[in-house]
């Protein structure tokens, strides 16, 4: 072992002098070149003993020893505070053995840096056995050990006789009369106050130990700490062999210079480190209990006020809710036993994602078992950020929660809600079970006719085959016209303005054919997208598309049915050159590309005979259906990923087969100038 010793010390000795031309010492030596020299020392960790009621022990004695210090040296001047005692576990059984030889490495050595290395790599070759905290624990205690016995000697010297004799064989004396002390003041004080600050370095080395009894993913930044202990360690023990020296320098005859300020400035720099990666993980485990506790209340929940105050508000600080139709704090109690629809977004919301829930909130503000609630998904606040924030609550007349700073509340809607930053609606019942995970889908197609936007309500809704007339019933009055008159509309679009003008024109020739007259059929057509002058109204192209993703979502886990594949086709289409859709009233005859229905309309001759014998829809359902299955294109979906909404497999609307997955990114300006690109 003393060989290794040897070795390990020439090694560390050749580099402290080695490191380029000019001797650049011991503090500019790098973690890694201090990692690979302290590593030959460490051999295994199988040594085991009740560090922690050693530590207790030794943080016992130093904070009493310090404090002794402080008092002896500064009078009145210092502050004393009540020290806590820790207990030690009664059965803990001290290694006296090992800390005697950890206090003979430290007894009677030179002041310098070489020494202090070969020191401390020869503590840690005694120690190899040990784990790193256990290493740095007994070093501090066997230090420990000699401080706080020479200082309760220096206490007691004046009252009790053996203090006295004892004090006189350990120099005490010698530094505590009157006038060494004073002259000795600043030298006394600097060596106290490292003892301190080396002491809270090991502190904080065990509770990092603590946490690393836990799940490594509850705190990632875990891992950072610990894997940097072993230099920690290092300076820790470095530390406390220079102080050792630094205290037999002060209680010698001569006052030989031993400067421990670069040691000082090493050691706080480590302890601020350290502080800061404690305060990380401290947070981060905390965030985890939280996000843990969370889940289970959503897996048993039993009322919904403690639901929303788990999810929205932090442990030290809860948040009032602002109630918007009066501009005054509301205590949270005002959701107890209520239904609460649970209105999540980013403040990236528009005028039109607000007025969506106004008629709601018009029709349940009777009803006092109904409430909605803001809450807004902001991690990082900024003034700019809480000005837009108060611009949009101020046009909200439901109820806001006041100040998000919840990050796992945030973090909980984004992983368990699946939250993708689109406004979502989640409905829950007073139990705080969630009913709807997203209902704003029903909301914007139907309005209060799915009150109260449950499961219940959504399967109900969900059997409408009248699917049409919601998506348009706010474009354009005369669609509501035609609507009603139950006469047939061609709806229209598409990314080719040649091709919409060829279907216009082939359309309106189609429609005025008198097959159509004779049987008094009245075909109508709107271009979606267009506006009465002709020109591109992204706005309608916006809304449309919206409200036929809102029906494929309303539809998404049911059953493939005929309505919900003539959806899943439109929707397939919202990318494609051309598409048309053909309702009778609110009922969807038909929905195709744009090349098979132009091309229908084109070859009217061909099955215009049809028409007399089975009627315009079955003859138009059949053509269509031979040129599909003649010209069979490739189908695309791009679904909006939806919390709670999105398939894990779909049915290709044009064939049997399953639709391959893809993720893809694109801008989702639908209602701006250059959607079309």
């Amino acid at each position: 072992m003393l060989n290794i010793a040897h070795n390990v010390a020439t090694k560390v000795t050749s580099a402290v002098h080695h490191i380029g031309e000019e001797v650049l010492g011991l503090f500019t030596m790098s973690d890694n070149k201090i990692m690979d020299l302290i590593y030959e020392t460490h051999v295994h960790a199988d040594e085991t003993f009740d560090d922690d009621s050693l530590f207790i022990i030794t943080e016992n004695i130093l904070k009493r020893s310090t404090q002794i210090v402080d008092k002896l040296v500064q009078g009145s001047q210092v502050h004393v505070e009540n020290i806590d005692e820790k207990t030690p576990k009664p059965n803990f059984s001290v290694p006296l053995c090992k800390l005697k030889e950890i206090g003979c490495e430290l007894s009677c050595k030179a002041p310098g840096e070489d020494v202090a290395h070969k020191t401390t790599l020869a503590i840690l070759n005694k120690l190899s056995t040990y784990p790193w905290e256990a290493k740095a624990v007994l070093a501090l205690a066997a230090f420990a050990y000699e401080y706080g016995d020479f200082w309760f000697l220096a206490q007691n010297q004046h009252s009790d006789q053996l203090a006295n004799s004892l004090g006189i064989l350990k120099r005490v004396p010698v530094l505590t009369k009157p006038a060494e002390l004073q002259k000795r003041r600043q030298a006394v004080l600097e060596l106290n106050n490292l003892i301190k600050a080396t002491l809270q370095v090991i502190e904080i080395i065990f509770e990092f130990e603590k946490l690393s009894t836990y799940d490594p993913k509850d705190i990632p930044r875990l891992s950072i700490a610990m894997d940097h202990i072993p230099v920690d360690v290092y300076w820790s023990i470095l530390t406390v062999v220079a102080s050792s020296t630094k205290l037999t320098i002060l209680t010698g005859d001569e006052d030989k210079p031993y400067d421990l300020s670069p040691y000082s400035q090493k050691i706080h720099y480590i302890l601020n480190k350290l502080k800061i990666q404690l305060i990380v993980c401290r947070r981060q485990f905390e965030e985890a209990e939280a996000y843990r506790k969370i889940r289970k209340i959503f897996q048993t929940p039993t009322e919904v006020m403690e639901v929303f105050r788990a999810l929205t508000f932090t442990k030290d600080k809860p948040q009032p809710l602002i109630d918007g139709s009066s501009n005054k704090q509301v205590n949270i109690d005002v959701l107890r036993k209520k239904n609460v629809f649970l209105f999540i977004s980013t403040l990236e919301i528009t005028e039109e994602d607000i007025s969506i829930l106004k008629p709601i909130y018009e029709g349940t503000k009777t009803d006092n078992n109904y409430k909605i609630v803001w809450f807004p998904l902001v991690e990082q606040w900024t003034n700019e950020l809480q000005k837009k924030f108060e611009i949009l609550r101020s046009k909200m007349p439901w109820f806001t929660i006041q100040s998000i700073s919840a990050t796992v509340g945030i973090k909980f809607i984004k992983e368990e809600w699946h939250f993708k930053g689109k406004p979502t609606l989640v409905v829950m019942n007073p139990q705080g079970k969630i009913e709807n995970p997203n209902a704003l889908h029903l909301i914007r197609l139907w309005g209060m006719k799915a009150f109260p936007f449950n499961k219940a309500a959504e399967e109900t809704i969900s059997k409408e085959t009248s699917w049409i007339g919601p998506v348009v019933n706010n474009i354009d009055p005369v669609i509501q016209t035609w609507i009603k008159e139950e006469k047939y509309i061609f709806f229209y679009g598409g990314k080719d303005n040649e091709w919409v003008q060829q279907f216009n024109k082939r359309a309106t020739i189609f429609a005025s054919d008198p097959i159509f007259k004779d049987a008094k059929i009245n075909i109508e057509l709107f271009c979606i997208g267009k506006s009465p002058k002709g020109g591109e109204d992204h706005g309608i192209l916006g809304r449309f598309w919206n409200g036929i993703e809102s029906l494929f979502f309303t539809k998404a886990h049911k059953q493939i049915d005929p309505v919900t594949q003539e959806i899943q086709k439109l929707l397939s289409y919202k990318n494609e050159s051309g598409w048309a859709l053909l309702s009778k009233g609110s009922t969807v005859v038909i929905a195709g590309h744009g090349f098979t229905i132009l091309k229908a309309l084109e070859e009217f001759d061909k099955w215009k005979d049809t028409v007399r014998e089975k009627g315009f829809e079955i003859s138009f359902r059949e053509y269509h259906l031979k040129l599909i299955q003649s010209v069979r294109h490739c189908c695309r979906l791009d679904i909006p990923s939806v919390s709670g909404k999105v398939p894990e497999k779909m049915q290709c609307p044009e064939c049997p087969r399953t639709m391959e997955t893809f993720i893809s990114f694109k801008c989702c300006h639908t209602d701006g100038p250059n959607a079309h690109h």
